[in-house]
């Protein structure tokens, strides 16, 4: 009887287990379903379609039919979630009129996600175009930041620019356009693509992607053309900290008060600009800033980073860095604060203490350069847990290399022991003999 009676209790358990599981799995759902979705990443792609892309030099065919290849492969290949969109310049004007020129430049394709009916029209537009005329890449890089800027969600946008040559159109110098782009906080990169670059190419597109901390790449192969635009398109569809912006101050009263983040800022050549973090007692302050040298500068320049109290007293300050032509430099600091101890008057402090983040540079430039905007500041403050032993802490600047500069010591001292113990050996068999 009772071993009649176990299978029906093991059913009622399970049945009982799966209902439960039932209940539980249904509100679990329904948060999934109430979480915000993540606003659809937007990518324009820029096509240069001046009459220098009939070149017929990327694997035995022309550049526009090179580009018009790879674009299909692009185009298949976006993901659902993307939002992309095709821009052109230098696609319809065909006469020597440089102010018309100029404004050549068309939204081909809207930026939009892509479905199987908007992949065959992206197609199909693309290869309805011809080489035709100027190079428009500073008027056409203004037009693209609008397409993109056209909310203010928060998400990743970037501009993917294919050229085969310099703008036409100066005096509006494209470099100039990227770094306003950038100055403006909508967070928008721009990478480069040269096709078959001469140098003023190069260094023209290398000026435009670093003034928004994108990246350039020089094309000579048509899947190398397909395979970089497809890694740069993935790359927006990941999601990434956006740096939120932080205006400093010129003093430490007016300064900004930050959190844990990544933030992003301009500063005027030789500049000092100040922002301030609250740092509770038993945490550690770790803080860095990069610079970046987005236009031609002088040689010999260095970026400094300080921790001071609010009365101007320096607490710690990070290694200078820098001296000759870099294009990013970074410097750092760690500031500890013990836990605090209520029954000591000492701590002045209590709780809490603001600390004043100084970051200086010596950056000058040649008077051919302009000065505004200023260059790009990327600033991470972080708040982690103080540690509890002094050794974690740099000791007299070695830190941990307190260990190793012992044994060398050790080391050195059983080294001449040996050295003295053979030395007077040798002496004493060269007097016997």
């Amino acid at each position: 009887m009772i071993t009649r009676q176990r299978p029906a209790a093991w059913v009622i358990a399970l049945l009982a287990a799966l209902t439960a599981g039932v209940v539980t799995a249904g509100p679990v759902a329904a948060d999934d379903d109430d979480e915000p979705a993540r606003p659809a990443p937007k990518v324009e792609l820029v096509l240069d379609v001046s009459g220098s892309m009939r070149a017929r030099d990327i694997d035995g065919k022309s550049r526009m039919a090179a580009a018009k290849q790879a674009f299909n492969e692009v185009l298949d290949a976006t993901p659902d979630e993307v939002a992309l969109g095709i821009r052109t310049l230098g696609a319809n004007y065909r006469g020597d009129d440089r102010k018309t020129g100029c404004k050549d430049t068309e939204l081909l394709y809207p930026v939009e996600r892509l479905d199987k009916a908007g992949r065959t029209d992206a197609k199909t537009a693309v290869a309805t175009l011809a080489p035709t005329g100027w190079t428009p890449i500073g008027p056409t890089l203004l037009k693209a930041a609008d397409d993109l800027t056209d909310d203010t969600a928060e998400r990743s946008r970037r501009i993917v620019l294919i050229s085969d040559g310099e703008d036409t159109c100066r005096p509006l110098d494209p470099c100039v356009v990227a770094r306003e782009i950038s100055a403006k906080g909508i967070h928008l990169t721009i990478d480069t693509l040269g096709l078959v670059p001469d140098a003023k190419t190069r260094d023209q597109l290398s000026c435009i992607a670093e003034a928004t901390g994108g990246t350039y790449t020089s094309i000579r192969h048509t899947d190398e053309l397909a395979g970089r635009v497809k890694q740069l398109i993935d790359r927006a569809a990941d999601p990434v900290v956006t740096p939120v912006e932080a205006k400093g101050a010129a003093e430490c009263t007016d300064a900004p008060l930050l959190k844990s983040g990544l933030y992003t800022d301009r500063e005027e050549f030789g500049e000092h600009r100040w922002y301030r973090v609250d740092v509770p007692a038993g945490k550690e302050l770790r803080a860095s800033v990069s610079v970046s040298a987005d236009r031609a500068v002088n040689q010999d320049y260095g970026v400094l980073l300080r921790a001071e109290t609010p009365g101007g007293r320096e607490i710690v300050r990070g290694q200078e860095s820098g001296d000759g032509r870099t294009d990013v430099i970074s410097t750092g600091l760690r500031y500890p604060r013990p836990e605090a101890d209520e029954s000591s008057e000492d701590d002045k402090y209590g709780a809490t203490e603001s600390v004043c983040l100084r970051v200086s540079n010596s950056f000058s430039a040649p008077a051919s350069v302009k000065k505004t905007p200023g260059l790009p500041v990327e600033l991470a403050v972080d708040l982690v847990d103080s540690p509890d032993e002094a050794s974690d802490v740099a000791s007299f600047g070695l830190g941990h290399g307190w260990w190793l500069l012992g044994l060398l010591v050790l080391v050195g001292f059983v080294a001449g022991l040996v050295w003295g113990w053979l030395s007077r050996w040798r002496f004493a068999v060269w007097r016997t003999n």
